[in-house]
């Protein structure tokens, strides 16, 4: 078991905590909302800090689950956050889908301050982390990852060091790209079933068993054809992602013209108000 701190404590970042204090670890924890990290503290024992610096103090392995670039920057940069903290060769492990760009950028000052540092944005949701199932995918050198992927195993079911720094970030984006497609035709094939007149639920049990299965029929399906979309990850989040990842196709020259089409609808869901519907709300606008 190891000393850890955790920063970002929102609907993903404070189940994973959870998991690594469930699991016996020594963790501190740092959120922006000082509150939120009390309730934390009072539901899973170790301790808190005002300061991402303070909140790293003697820990082996620091985790971080923010918002964006920007948010990962400040608790990670300047003189109270956490490289200025860390012990030397300890790991920062950062869980926020960011750039594959800001990650190098950050290696890069950890690794002048002795630190190691992996990029390992995570897949499976909301529902994913509060029930420690998550996927992650890492960047960094073999020995860093050897350091913590233990430790990760607490809130994951599957992790895989897939190349340099960036290269977490790089499969996650790929991750995205993929769901974007799929849930585009998913929507479709709901809001064609209805005009169709078939029963939707029928329709979906019977080609999830086929070709057209997939986690997203199998999870959204019958809720799309209920018109729910509370199921954690908002349209927002989508949008930051794509936004990331067709910056990235900007820069090294891939094509991905369904993922833009995608974006654009997601931006017609924001429209009509669904800025925290989650992504199968792509439907949504296909019903109006």
């Amino acid at each position: 078991m190891a000393k850890v701190a955790f920063l970002g404590l929102g609907v993903m970042g404070g189940p994973m905590a959870g998991h690594l204090a469930k699991k016996g670890h020594d963790v501190t924890v740092y959120n922006r909302t000082t509150p939120k990290a009390e309730a934390w503290v009072k539901a899973h024992g170790g301790a808190f800090a005002a300061t991402p610096r303070e909140a790293v103090a003697g820990a082996e392995i620091v985790f971080a689950c923010v918002g964006n670039d920007d948010d990962l920057r400040s608790v990670v940069l300047g003189d109270d956050g956490a490289l200025a903290g860390m012990a030397a060769g300890s790991v920062f492990v950062d869980h926020t889908t960011a750039s594959a760009e800001v990650a190098r950028e950050l290696a890069e000052v950890a690794k002048a301050k002795g630190l190691g540092f992996i990029d390992a944005p995570v897949s499976g949701g909301q529902a994913g982390a509060e029930n420690g199932v998550l996927t992650v995918m890492c960047g960094g050198e073999p020995a860093t990852y050897a350091k913590v992927e233990a430790a990760i195993g607490a809130f994951a079911r599957a992790c895989r060091l897939m190349g340099p720094v960036g290269s977490g970030q790089l499969t996650k984006m790929v991750n995205q790209i993929c769901i974007a497609g799929l849930v585009q035709g998913l929507s479709e094939g709901v809001h064609f079933a209805k005009r169709a007149g078939l029963d939707v639920e029928a329709v979906l049990d019977v080609i999830s068993k086929g070709a057209a299965g997939s986690w997203q029929m199998e999870n959204r399906g019958k809720t799309m054809n209920q018109g729910k979309f509370d199921f954690g990850f908002a349209v927002d989040w989508m949008r930051k992602d794509l936004g990331i990842l067709l910056d990235e196709a900007r820069r090294n020259g891939a094509k991905l013209p369904v993922s833009a089409l995608v974006d654009q609808f997601y931006a017609e869901v924001q429209a009509m108000g669904g800025n925290r519907w989650d992504t199968s709300s792509l439907v949504a606008r296909l019903e109006r």
